[in-house]
């Protein structure tokens, strides 16, 4: 990519007004990308998301609560608020200023906007676009066969879901999915209505971000989550970052790599880009940083092919064999091996099958660099191994985890301090979710606990996870879909699949801050249930409540709101969920639904006497920092699937990743300008691509051989399951990328993400092993696309 800025112009299709494609692309701008990540820049975008939001006054304020022991946490990510010390001014990032900005905005729409916008026009924005109109402020109802939202009561629409959901043949066909914002108190008393009513159907965001971690961890240590806390890093010898953009996806994570390195830790990056925040950071919250030189962050950066970390494990184990063959005892551990492990013996017979040269190729690292990271992991034992969801979301992901857990264990880096696995979570309560039990698979033992302290008997099937309930939409199957935050559509896979099946629902009812593409493509009916959001004031009964969450490393801590909310007509998740199942199950529950309506301690008081490690929640959350859950592999006890008290060595195939001459594999990401579905502007900052989003990265060599250029425009193609998927209309931009190698944003390639392309095992989407082809851009690709494609995928401008 050239250094000095550069603009696109776009040249108008020449097609007429009838046959105009919906895609109006504008002036696309590159930059160099940034080698480093935050500093004053970081401060300078977080103001103006508060004042483009509208919301200087209300989210100013709230930044300095944002994080505080005793202010709320951030709707962003699920990144760990330090133990003790905390930034009085700023312990928040560039990102979670963005999100606090999009929920404290004073931007308001109700029945006069939707009275004036029917939904079909409504589609027809970007995301970006739907995110900018502003917080919904009453509920609304769409009859079926309607064109527009219109108001509706509390109680009428509560009296509507009941009607559908008694009106059910089966409670199975019924599903209940989860975003990670809802707290710990409305997530359980949201799965307790669901299990009471009947039906396990409990979809939720980890089904499409971390399910993978927590199905390989569960097998290979007994354990699900991650093993480290957040003074780890502070005393680890070296952090391995795969997958992981902490820059953009989790940037206080910044701060702690910046902390261990200083202590003296290594750094080591995989990932298929250079990211800014892998490379170098300027600390926010220290003015020195601000006018001195980033720090630098990775000692090693290793630019691994899309899906080459199977054949990188493979060959760092391998050379760590080597290693420990010329200096005897120095760097495996032994005894650890022997007192804590199964399998090793059979990992090390495997292992000869390979060679090195041929994993090398695999990968796309040289030899030489191979062994540089081997050697500095051969040199240290107080190692951690983070991922995101370019490990997670690969087709073979499991194993990957299964190969991080392997090298781990060779170390003996497991349950010490300064070492162990951290998958690094997306939303700020994902892993609360699913330890209170949003699970559609729950163990046997949960479920006995449920029924032994209320007293009705829960479903024991297992219901349907994300990818299982699309389908059972798709085939008629579930009827109604009640959705506890998020955005499902753009979330999940196969758009054009995905939109199908929403509209042959009876019903669909988000609970919602703000507009989503999921409110725009909908059941028969349709309902949007608008809440108060974390930043606000929740009192019930003139008393101001608290809730909690958990941290991606299983801290339970205490969140207090302090906005007005900006509506009157806005209630809080936790009577969102009790007033359904009032309304739904009535005299038939044995719950008593207005204890918990009238305060959230009765709550905390059921959690702590049904899921183990919640003791005296009541008295530990409210703790200066809340408590840790307890960890089994962090105080170095394991057990595997097939080893009751020991962690297992696994053996995994090496993928077939060959290409045909014009396949490519492409792998879905975010912008910096983005959470999760969330688009908060149309730039990606530090990679230097401003004012567009329907871009595809490239290697400057595939660009050469695809007889390409850089600008031009193309449209993207996926053929899994022998059918044609299309992504029309992108702009080729170069970028430092292994060859082969492409990324693209989503939600925007979403459709090309097959239903069926999923990790094996966690069964959720492959979003980051997606092979596609590139092709010239054809005006003529526009007749087919109809009206109904463009609503669910947005693409029109």
């Amino acid at each position: 990519m050239e250094n000095n800025k550069q603009n696109i112009n776009q040249e108008k299709s020449g097609l007429s007004n009838a046959a105009q494609p919906p895609y109006r692309l504008e002036g696309l701008k590159l930059e160099s990308p940034e080698s480093w990540a935050a500093g004053a820049p970081a401060v300078m975008h977080s103001i103006q998301q508060l004042i483009r939001d509208a919301s200087t006054l209300r989210g100013g304020r709230a930044l300095f609560s944002m994080n505080q022991f005793d202010g709320f946490d951030c709707p962003s990510c699920a990144w760990p608020d330090p133990d003790r010390d905390r930034s009085p001014i700023a312990e928040y990032c560039e990102s979670g200023a963005k999100a606090l900005a999009e929920e404290a905005t004073a931007k308001k729409i109700g029945a006069d906007f939707f009275r004036e916008n029917s939904v079909y026009d409504l589609s027809k924005m970007t995301d970006y676009q739907i995110s900018q109109l502003g917080r919904i402020a009453e509920p609304m109802y769409l009859p079926e066969g309607g064109t527009h939202y219109q108001p509706i009561s509390w109680d009428s629409a509560f009296e509507k879901i009941a009607e559908k959901l008694n009106g059910l043949d089966s409670p199975d066909e019924a599903m209940f999915y989860t975003s990670g914002r809802t707290s710990n108190e409305a997530t359980w008393v949201y799965q307790l209505f669901g299990r009471e009513f009947g039906t396990n159907n409990f979809p939720d965001c980890s089904n499409m971000c971390h399910e993978t971690s927590g199905y390989a961890l569960t097998r290979c240590l007994g354990f699900g989550k991650g093993t480290v806390k957040l003074e780890d890093f502070y005393e680890s010898d070296l952090i391995i970052i795969m997958g992981q953009n902490p820059g953009t996806n989790s940037p206080r994570m910044l701060s702690a790599l910046t902390k261990g390195k200083k202590n003296g830790a290594k750094i080591m990056a995989v990932n298929p880009l250079p990211e800014a925040g892998l490379m170098g950071f300027k600390d926010p919250q220290k003015p020195l940083a601000l006018i001195s030189k980033p720090f630098e962050l990775s000692d090693l950066y290793l630019p691994v092919k899309i899906n080459g970390d199977m054949a990188l494990l493979k060959a760092l184990q391998i050379l760590l064999l080597e290693e420990e063959k010329k200096n005897p005892g120095k760097v495996i551990d032994h005894q650890f091996i022997a007192e804590k492990t199964a399998g090793f013996e059979a990992l090390t017979e495997e292992l000869k099958r390979y060679d090195l040269e041929f994993l090398a190729e695999e990968c796309g690292i040289p030899m030489a660099k191979l062994r540089e990271a081997a050697k500095m992991i051969a040199e240290k034992k107080r190692i951690i191994i983070c991922w995101g969801m370019g490990i997670t979301q690969q087709h073979n992901g499991v194993n990957m985890i299964f190969n991080i857990v392997n090298l781990l264990l060779m170390k003996g880096s497991i349950g010490i301090k300064g070492g162990g696995v951290c998958p690094v979570r997306g939303h700020s309560n994902v892993q609360g979710n699913r330890t209170l039990l949003v699970n559609h698979k729950p163990t046997k033992e949960q479920l006995d606990a449920l029924e032994k302290f209320y007293g009705f008997q829960p479903p024991r099937e297992g219901g349907y996870d994300v990818v299982k309930a699309i389908k059972a939409m798709h085939e008629g199957k579930v009827k109604f879909m009640f959705c506890m935050g998020g955005n499902l559509l753009s979330a999940a896979p196969d758009t054009t699949y995905t939109a199908d099946a929403m509209r042959k629902l009876d019903m669909s009812v988000l609970v919602s801050i703000k507009l989503n593409r999921g409110h725009l493509i909908h059941g028969k009916e349709a309902l949007i249930l608008p809440v108060i959001s974390r930043s606000e004031k929740d009192i019930v009964n003139g008393e101001l409540q608290h809730i909690s969450t958990e941290n991606s490393m299983g801290v339970v801590e205490w969140s207090r709101g302090v906005l007005e909310p900006v509506s009157e007509h806005l209630i809080n998740e936790t009577h969102v969920a009790c007033r359904m199942a009032k309304a739904v199950l009535g005299d038939r529950s044995v719950i008593d639904w207005d204890r918990f309506m009238n305060s959230y301690d009765a709550i905390r008081d059921d959690v702590s006497q049904c899921i183990p490690g919640f003791e005296n929640y009541n008295e530990r959350v409210v703790q200066k920092g809340g408590f840790y859950l307890p960890n089994a592999p962090r105080d170095g006890k394991f057990s595997s699937e097939h080893t009751p008290g020991k962690a297992a060595f696994n053996i995994t195939p090496i993928p077939d990743n060959s290409l045909a001459d014009d396949e490519y594999l492409m792998a879905t990401t975010r912008t910096h300008d983005q959470f999760n579905t969330v688009v908060y502007g149309l730039d990606d900052r530090y990679r230097g691509i401003f004012n567009e989003r329907r871009i595809v990265m490239m290697n400057e060599k595939d660009i050469e051989k695809a007889g390409l250029k850089e600008g031009e425009k193309v449209d993207l193609f996926n053929y899994d399951d022998g059918i044609e998927r299309i992504a029309p209309l992108f702009i080729v931009v170069k970028y430092a990328i292994p060859e082969k190698s492409t990324m693209t944003y989503f939600p925007e390639t979403n459709v090309l993400v097959s239903i069926n392309n999923v990790v094996d095992g966690a069964n959720m989407p492959a979003s980051k092993y997606v092979r596609i082809k590139i092709r010239k851009h054809d005006p003529e690709i526009y007749q087919k696309i109809d009206k109904h494609i463009v609503a669910a995928t947005g693409t029109a401008q």
